[in-house]
């Protein structure tokens, strides 16, 4: 499988032929060659995880293809046709198989409402919990999506979710909220936590892609 990180929290995945596109959301440049997707993931209904203008290139170029997200999302475009996915469920989309975890988007301020929001576990090998420290129990992580820099995340959690999880490798994402020195500084800090369980951490910068 091969992932390639666009800007902030936006992932495109390939195996045998098909693409997964995740959460393209404002911060996000336009996806092009979008012919071979075959499925859409959307973790929850932030701007930053999702936008109609992205919504609408996918669909021009890919009439049908599936919609992924929690109900949350489908209340917020409702102009779309969702698939509403809950924590548990599993679902298959081509070369992938899909299945969601966590549920709830980490708390930002207790003035804000409650988001929902789902992680997602990729083929039983790639694991990106959206905004949440969400952990695939029982799942052994072979490459990890990990947030770096969020109003929600305060980084010794980001790192203790890291530990928790103990992948084999990992990447940062969520990472348009933080200045270049910040974004090192975080990643230093989820390269530690990586290791600290014999695994190896990705610098990837928009563009850039892993195989594994």
């Amino acid at each position: 499988m091969h992932v390639t990180k666009h800007e902030h929290a936006t992932l495109r995945l390939e195996h045998d032929g098909d693409t997964l596109i995740v959460d393209p959301g404002v911060f996000t440049s336009p996806l092009d060659d979008l012919s071979d997707a075959v499925a859409l993931v959307i973790t929850h209904e932030h701007a930053d995880h999702w936008t109609a203008a992205h919504l609408d290139r996918i669909l021009a170029a890919v009439p049908g293809i599936p919609v992924f997200a929690p109900a949350g999302v489908a209340e917020a475009a409702g102009d779309y046709d969702i698939t509403v996915v809950t924590p548990g469920d599993i679902v298959s989309a081509g070369a992938f198989t899909l299945q969601f975890f966590g549920g709830e988007h980490a708390v930002i301020h207790s003035s804000l409402p409650a988001v929902q929001n789902v992680g997602v576990l990729v083929n039983g090998m790639l694991y990106y919990p959206g905004d949440s420290y969400a952990v695939p129990v029982g799942v052994d992580v072979d490459v990890l999506a990990a947030p770096l820099g969020a109003p929600w995340l305060k980084i010794g959690e980001a790192m203790d979710f890291v530990l928790e999880v103990r992948p084999r490798r990992a990447f940062g994402v969520h990472d348009m909220t933080l200045s270049e020195a910040g974004r090192r500084m975080h990643r230093e800090r989820l390269q530690w936590s990586t290791e600290q369980y014999g695994g190896e951490f990705f610098e990837l910068n928009p563009g850039d892609s892993l195989e594994f």
